[in-house]
């Protein structure tokens, strides 16, 4: 009897234990709102490297987070994250931690827990965050059942808590913004004479950059020369530089780069638009393994490029794309993995689309969503779990509005880049562009506003339409397209 009760004992407590310790999405929300304060992009304004960083960053994050709530989820790849952590007071800490002169520090960890409730300490702990607070939840069942009622009411911090951890009142800071609201002119008031000594420094170091990438695309044939993120000119060049001594030391192993564009990125590898990456951490060990595989690689994209024609076939002809601009920057293998697992369930559910009744329109793969949905550009936005039925029924019902939105796209477009040189060319801009979150509905709304406006701030300068205000390390002007 006693060895009876202990097995059920040793079956039953350990699930008991879990359930006590489990925390609802709501909780783990709640629990993670300082680390949200302290890494949010928007408070990296300044600071426009860390800030992409972050975002991607918390896209991985979330996406991760969502997997562990899908029922029955049992499939899980570590995942690694790097985050810059905003200090308000960085000698409080007894750990000896490298601190930037700007008040913020990076963080790299790894998730691989299968709880909310683990992977919240983790993350909490990674970045030397107080956990007390988690601890003080009360998520036994009672309480997630009453939270129901209260879920979308926004959570108010006593003012302690802002005291106690040293970061600072959003509710304030936000208060204080709007106290003394940004404009356009003032702003390139403040920060006219700062741009322009920027500039003017960077004018060597640019005219380097272009004789170094035009050097090395003529050598090796490169298609094209690009960089992921937004590193400064004198970060790029260091970089050209890398890859011009490999050229000397092992120009054998660049025999196969022909044609093809390469990204400097986060790590190396070949993608999944097929562009060769080269991660700016990496050494040239790193680099030359890359170029030796690249026969390997264009292998592998030919089945790929197969799996998305097999896809188009069975789907009624709708194309398989991959937007580099709204999609995270993932190698040739994970894509191929997302196109084959979701070529297999559309083998079994054997969909009956007419052949090429969607000829002409548009789909991209996405692994971390629930439901299909439409694109403004046009192209279907496809979950790779989505229930097949729910897929055929929606892609019918929504053919017509995306023709309709691809139409629009391709109108946008044209009257995108018509005002772009227009506003060039009125405010003697050297260079105007935006950044990739910016559409091309707001970048004609910002350039249609600025034509309105007498400038002279802007002769000679290079102007980026971002979602905030900033001078860059090499001066370039950022300004949100929904400026005042």
């Amino acid at each position: 009897f006693y060895y009876f009760v202990r097995l059920c004992l040793e079956k039953i407590l350990p699930q008991c234990i879990l359930q006590s310790r489990s925390l609802s999405g709501a909780d783990a929300i709640n629990a993670l709102r300082p680390f949200y304060f302290a890494v949010h992009p928007d408070f990296f304004g300044q600071h426009p490297k860390e800030r992409e960083i972050n975002e991607n960053s918390l896209k991985r994050l979330n996406g991760y987070l969502e997997n562990l709530q899908k029922p029955g989820f049992r499939s899980f790849k570590p995942t690694h994250l790097t985050f810059y952590v905003r200090e308000s007071e960085p000698n409080t800490s007894n750990v000896q931690e490298s601190f930037s002169a700007s008040g913020f520090r990076a963080v790299s960890f790894t998730l691989h827990t299968r709880d909310l409730l683990s992977t919240v300490l983790d993350i909490l702990n990674s970045c030397s965050l107080s956990t007390e607070h988690v601890q003080s939840l009360n998520v036994n069942s009672q309480s997630r059942k009453e939270a129901k009622t209260v879920l979308n009411r926004p959570i108010k911090w006593d003012k302690t808590y802002y005291s106690f951890t040293g970061f600072k009142d959003p509710e304030e800071e936000l208060e204080q913004a709007q106290r003394v609201e940004t404009t356009l002119i003032s702003w390139l008031d403040d920060n006219e004479a700062s741009a322009i000594k920027k500039l003017k420094k960077s004018l060597p170091l640019r005219k380097e950059l272009e004789r170094l990438k035009f050097e090395l695309s003529r050598q090796l044939q490169l298609s094209d020369i690009r960089w992921q993120r937004s590193w400064g000119i004198a970060h790029r060049c260091s970089q050209l530089h890398s890859l011009g001594r490999l050229v000397q030391q092992r120009p054998e192993v660049l025999k196969n780069v022909k044609g093809r564009t390469l990204i400097f990125t986060d790590r190396s590898g070949m993608s999944a638009a097929g562009h060769i990456m080269l991660g700016t951490m990496d050494v040239h060990h790193h680099w030359t393994k890359i170029f030796e595989r690249l026969p390997n690689y264009y292998k592998l994209q030919k089945r790929m490029l197969f799996l998305e024609d097999r896809i188009s076939q069975l789907l009624g002809g709708i194309q398989v794309i991959y937007i580099e601009e709204l999609q995270p920057m993932l190698t040739l293998e994970e894509y191929y993995d997302t196109l084959d697992s979701f070529y297999n369930k559309l083998l079994d559910s054997r969909l009956p689309f007419h052949p090429r009744s969607l000829r002409g329109l548009q789909m991209i793969l996405e692994s971390g969503r629930y439901a299909p949905s439409l694109h403004e550009l046009g192209h279907f936005t496809i979950p790779t779990a989505c229930d097949p039925a729910t897929l055929r029924w929606f892609i019918i019902a929504k053919a017509q509005e995306a023709r309709q939105n691809l139409k629009r796209k391709e109108e946008l477009m044209i009257t995108e880049k018509e005002l772009i040189n227009t506003s060039t060319e009125k405010f003697s801009l050297d260079r105007l562009y935006k950044e990739p979150s910016v559409s091309s509905a707001q970048m004609i709304d910002c350039c249609k506003r600025l034509l309105e406006e007498s400038l002279p701030y802007l002769q000679g300068m290079h102007l980026c339409i971002s979602h905030f205000y900033s001078v860059l390390q090499d001066g370039d002007l950022c300004i949100p397209w929904n400026w005042r």
